[in-house]
């Protein structure tokens, strides 16, 4: 463990007791957001960014100790373990070192070497390989062997070249060479599969496409990778540039496995025969081997890199800032079906809901306008909601003559993204929340919420269906849903959830509760009434000391009968808070929170303990001063261009104000009220320099922007945060063709290696809102 520890603070850049300390912590079912928040001393303020890292590395280190130990074992088993293979293995850093130390002696089935062994044909390889004078067909007639089918020369030569290739194939310092010169060296190179252009007309991009290895984007290599699942396109590793141009250059990896082996052609009688060993261990043994695994690693990055997008959007996303507790009225736009229309109350609670028909073929406009009126004049609606799909812009504008012909009626209208309400509307917990309502009415309901709390409302519905992703139907699922998992229990408990109020869902992801414990939680709400303090959470069913003391600081409990219970001091620094109000003269602790000015009379030494650090004592004391502080932002919306409303409207230079919906590695993608993404190249963000789009930019950030060039036929938009396109400058449309396979015999430049844009390949695949 000791040594776990000291490998994952040197990637931390931490100290080892500190990942000592987490790592106790988190064996003892500590949740990360508890640790960050309210174990700051026992780890040093280790923050839940570098909690979320040790954890994962944590499993990985335990899992390769765990292998170690089972290879170690297995070969000692076969007493072949000799003291320099046992140190080899257990200085193995990785799981790929060690299963490349542990495939010589890894059991398998019958292989034609070990078919050759058994036939006797080893002393014969041995020989040809140790004296290339020898020759080949002279020595193997020595080794005929009818019982064993070795009838003539040629089926010992075969044998004899199988042991080598096997022994060629299982030298665990020659695969490291190879590995490491094929990732620094290889391209992957994509090409159409016959037949297949038609009906791949999407990935056209990568019909005649080659990239090193290790510098293709994230998005590239899943495209790619799509394109060879669904059997468009065929991939191949090649091992350089040098045989990216010409089939017939000479292969650098058959030398050094010839190098490796002290294999050199000099006229011998043997050096032939060992030379198509070489080259049958690369084309037969390594090559897909190596094919394999690299295009895995590729898989392996550009899902960690598209995963990570998905979790920043995500992040941003669930800590939008809420519009508040205000009546809303949602719209979730429809043409022919018409336009549900549903009023919830400051809390979210449904009043009433209706259809209206303003649009084709019923073209209601007039009546649906009356309706509207009545309602907001009801029901005092503070804000209307309206989702971003089918219709939006024809019911924004329905909204916009509402409030002309309706000045009284104060109401501000905000477009919202309706990704993944469908998901909850048809979902088992909305089936329990409205039993009675339509389907259609409960993703009105969604809308109308998600505007009121993005955080509440979003939690109940799979993170994967929000819609903020790149390439997510390509990636590992259960690496998806564990990463995407505990970016909401980090966003939930960072701003903290009203026990009294809260969803069963939004419950689930308070820090030390699951899906049991919330619905109890619910349960003993729905039969004792308000929670008046959070010692009551002790009377739930199955909630007991240690689910008590993770859950407790993150639930608050608003006009209950300690003040404290609705800020985040923890009830086991209660204490701590009295001793502050007793040196300030036994003060209520109403009259002290919000007052700065008494607040800092007090000296935070002063209160420090064996069990309370300064870390928790200033974070006392910053609650105090700001009780109930929400970490989101403040609530702004974006003012689409009237006029402007769908991409045949659109014009070169036309500046426009839009909401990031999504931030991918090559630029971000902005709504701007045309049904249709525009996509800011990262090269088109910024005047300086920028390594990532999320320098500039997040996902629900309000940002004016230029139009560059619209694709009608394609649907594209190709956007600017920069002003109008300068003269002859490229558009993102032109930067998005991946590097071309070079010719045989050309002289090529080399492939690009900046971000490139994404129009062609991600506009119209890759980053389609979920609905």
């Amino acid at each position: 463990m000791q040594q776990i520890s000291t490998r994952i603070a040197e990637e931390l850049a931490v100290s080892p007791r500190q990942v000592d300390a987490a790592v106790q912590l988190l064996d003892e079912g500590a949740t990360v957001p508890f640790i960050a928040r309210y174990r700051k001393e026992v780890t040093g303020g280790l923050d839940d960014t570098q909690l979320r890292r040790l954890d994962e590395r944590l499993s990985y280190l335990r899992e390769l100790e765990e292998r170690r130990g089972v290879i170690l074992k297995s070969i000692a088993d076969q007493e072949k373990l000799t003291p320099e293979l046992e140190q080899s293995i257990v200085q193995a850093e990785t799981k790929t070192e060690l299963e490349d130390l542990y495939l010589p002696y890894k059991p398998k089935r019958r292989t034609k070497a070990q078919i050759a062994r058994e036939a006797g044909l080893q002393p014969l390889a041995e020989l040809l390989l140790e004296d290339p004078q020898k020759d080949p067909e002279t020595e193997a007639a020595g080794y005929l062997n009818s019982e064993h089918n070795i009838g003539d020369t040629k089926a010992a030569l075969d044998g004899a070249r199988q042991i080598l290739m096997e022994q060629f194939a299982e030298d665990a310092t020659l695969l490291g060479k190879l590995r490491d010169y094929l990732w620094e060296n290889g391209y992957l190179k994509s090409t159409l599969v016959e037949g297949k252009a038609e009906e791949g007309r999407k990935f056209s991009d990568y019909f005649e496409y080659s990239e090193p290895l290790n510098k293709i984007p994230s998005h590239r290599a899943l495209a790619v990778l799509r394109g060879r699942n669904e059997g468009v396109l065929g991939l191949q590793l090649v091992p350089n540039k040098e045989l990216l141009e010409d089939e017939q250059a000479s292969n650098p990896c058959q030398m050094m496995i010839a190098q490796a082996f002290n294999i050199e052609n000099q006229g011998r009688a043997a050096d032939a025969w060992l030379q198509t060993v070489v080259l049958w261990t690369w084309k037969i043994k390594l090559h897909m081997h190596f094919e394999t695994e690299l295009i895995g690693r590729i898989r392996e990055m550009a899902e960690n890199a598209a995963i990570h997008v998905f979790a920043n959007n995500l992040r941003d996303l669930l800590m939008a800032a809420p519009a508040g507790a205000k009546v809303t009225m949602g719209l979730d736009p429809g043409l022919r079906t018409g336009v549900k229309v549903v009023v919830v109350d400051d809390t979210g609670k449904l009043l009433t809901h209706t259809t209206v028909f303003p649009h084709a073929p019923q073209n209601q406009w007039d009546q649906s306008l009356r309706k509207l009126a009545t309602l907001c004049e009801m029901h005092k609606v503070d804000l209307v909601s309206i989702g971003n799909g089918t219709a939006s812009r024809e019911t924004d504008k329905l909204v916009s003559e509402l409030q002309k012909k309706h000045p009284e009626l104060t109401f501000d209208r905000i477009m919202v993204s309706e990704a993944g309400a469908s998901v909850y509307s048809a979902s088992e917990l909305a089936a329990l929340e409205f039993p009675d309502l339509d389907v259609s009415f409960r993703g009105a309901v969604s809308i109308a919420r998600r505007l009121q709390d993005p955080l509440a409302e979003l939690v109940k519905i799979e993170p994967k269906s929000i819609g903020v992703g790149q390439y997510q139907h390509d990636v590992s699922q259960s690496q998806l849903s564990k990463t995407l998992g505990a970016v909401v229990e980090d966003c939930v408990n960072a701003v903290g959830v009203d026990l009294n109020t809260a969803s069963a869902p939004l419950l689930a992801r308070v820090s030390g509760l699951n899906k049991t414990l919330a619905g109890n939680i619910v349960a003993f709400r729905e039969s004792h009434g308000r929670f008046a303090s959070r010692k009551q959470l002790l009377d739930v069913e199955r909630l007991g000391p240690k689910a008590f003391e993770q859950a407790a600081g993150f639930l608050r409990i608003h006009a209950g009968e300690n003040p404290l219970d609705a800020s985040t001091v923890h009830p086991e620094a209660y204490t701590v808070v009295e001793q502050m109000l007793s040196q300030l003269g036994d003060k209520p602790v109403e009259a002290v929170m919000g007052k700065a000015d008494v607040i800092r009379k007090l000296t935070p030494e002063s209160f420090v303990s064996e069990q309370f650090g300064l870390p928790t004592i200033n974070d006392i004391l910053k609650e105090l001063e700001k009780p109930g502080r929400d970490p989101r932002g403040d609530f702004k919306m974006a003012k689409f261009k009237d006029g402007v409303e769908h991409l045949e409207d659109l014009k070169p230079k036309m500046e426009l104000e839009g909401t990031v919906t999504n931030v991918t590695d090559f630029g971000a993608f902005v709504d701007i009220g045309v049904h249709q993404d525009g996509l800011v190249h990262i090269s088109m963000m910024s005047d300086k320099f920028i390594s990532n789009p999320r320098e500039v930019v997040k996902a629900g950030d309000i940002v004016r922007v230029h139009v560059i060039d619209v694709d009608l036929k394609r649907r594209r938009i190709g956007l600017s945060m920069i002003g109008p396109e300068p003269a002859g400058a490229v558009t993102p449309m032109a930067k998005e063709r991946p590097a071309r396979t070079p010719k045989k015999g050309r002289n090529q430049s080399k492939p690009s290696q900046g971000p490139q844009g994404a129009l062609g390949m991600a506009l119209a695949d890759a980053l389609k809102k979920g609905k």
